[in-house]
């Protein structure tokens, strides 16, 4: 099973706006219809149920989103580039960021919940945009932005009501196999179990998700055994069953060592309910110690059931107080992809501009686009993009910054002398 995955996710570039007249017969100034440039394709990650894992991405590591079309002449907007869509399993956590410094961008713990991984860039205004009563013969158009970059780091964690937890070969396969369709691998042999395995039981009245987890040992927390692996899928859970093996040497040691293990790994687990089902009552050894073993969790407050998950025996005693154990309890709100927060950054308005050894770097995001897609070898142009600097604010810090004829500016990637 693929439950963790680092992907590279990139929004297609958006398309450049157009300069461009109306030329038509008997319209001999029929102005600007320059169209503006489609935006680009964003990535898209959505929480899908028909999907498990994430082996789609085994050779699958990078996505982009399609690049927004070209304005063109007579006011044609650009085709907006296409999305791409993610499947990903119900309960999938989205991290942004590197291996130092993650943020969690969404929790998608519920079926058809969306994000936006990497938004497109927006596409640059035509020359229609820039027209106005004081400037009917615009000649500046902007270009079309770049799409926006993210690391990944896609982390399943299943959604179940109960936890199945214990200690190696102490019966959770059998258990699960008895009470739900579920077909867990079962041999006479320790980690058997190397995925989380779930399982569903059904009544007239309630309706229970079993979660098997591979064998806990000392250190899973720690990355021992297989532990660590799959502790995060218990995270989600409400409830605990524990097994433990009633033919033990000391099954309330194994019992505190995977409570011990859980609490390493995250402390909050230990405030849910666990019901614990001493197995193996079918073997005399087992049955002859189940009562002591029973007295004495109860004695902690914990609830006890005795079973034989070989046989049936005891099985629906548990699952029946498990069930009351869940009523009893108020369901833990999951988390879902937070759209509002999940929304299209506005451009930085900010404006500087500071000297750089000989040379003035101006720092404007919308200053960059309109110089980027402009032809600036036209006078005309540099007279446009001058009242457009004005507008912006730049001009002002220019001249805060002392610049003078001949200096030479720096706006995004191009170099002009000033005029």
């Amino acid at each position: 099973m693929l439950d963790t995955v680092t992907i590279f996710a990139a929004g297609g570039e958006g398309g450049s706006g157009c300069v461009s007249f109306r030329r038509e017969k008997f319209i001999p100034r029929g102005g600007p219809d320059g169209g503006d440039g489609g935006d680009g394709g964003s990535v898209r990650v959505r929480a899908t149920a028909t999907i498990n894992t994430l082996g789609e991405f085994r050779r699958r590591r990078h996505l982009r989103g399609g690049r927004g079309r070209h304005g063109k002449g007579k006011e044609m907007q650009g085709r907006r580039g296409e999305d791409v869509s993610l499947g990903v399993p119900v309960g999938t956590v989205v991290w942004r960021g590197d291996e130092n410094k993650r943020e969690v961008l969404a929790d998608l713990a519920a079926e058809g919940v969306e994000i936006v991984a990497a938004w497109g860039g927006r596409g640059g205004r035509g020359n229609k945009a820039f027209a106005t009563a004081t400037n009917r013969t615009p000649r500046l158009a902007e270009k079309g932005e770049p799409g926006e970059e993210s690391r990944l780091f896609l982390e399943v964690k299943l959604l179940a009501d109960v936890g199945i937890v214990g200690k190696p070969s102490a019966g959770k396969s059998t258990f699960l196999s008895v009470v739900t369709s579920a077909r867990p691998k079962i041999a006479e042999y320790p980690f058997t179990t190397l995925e989380p395995v779930l399982g569903v039981v059904q009544t007239i009245t309630h309706e229970l998700v079993l979660l098997e987890i591979p064998g806990l040992i000392k250190g899973a927390h720690e990355g021992h055994g297989l532990g660590l692996e799959f502790l995060r899928h218990v995270e989600r859970t409400r409830a605990f069953i524990h097994v433990i093996d009633g033919c033990s040497e000391d099954p309330l040691s194994d019992f505190e060592e995977v409570r011990g293990e859980m609490e390493q790994y995250k402390a909050e687990l230990l405030v849910r309910p666990v019901i614990v089902a001493i197995n193996k009552i079918d073997v005399k050894e087992a049955r002859d110690q189940a009562a002591r073993i029973k007295a004495s969790l109860e004695e902690r407050g914990f609830v006890a059931y005795a079973i034989s998950a070989a046989t049936g025996e005891g099985v629906e005693e548990l699952i029946r107080g498990t069930m009351q154990t869940l009523d009893r309890e108020k369901p833990t709100p999951q988390k879902s992809g937070n759209t509002e927060e999940n929304t299209r950054k506005q451009p930085s308005a900010r404006v500087r501009v500071y000297r750089d050894n000989e040379i003035i770097i101006v720092e404007c995001n919308q200053a960059e686009r309109i110089v980027a897609g402009s032809d600036l070898g036209d006078s005309r142009v540099m007279i446009q993009l001058r009242r457009e600097l004005r507008t912006l604010g730049v001009l002002k810090k220019l001249e805060n910054a002392g610049v003078r004829h001949g200096d030479t500016i720096r706006i995004g990637n191009v170099e002009m002398e000033w005029d």
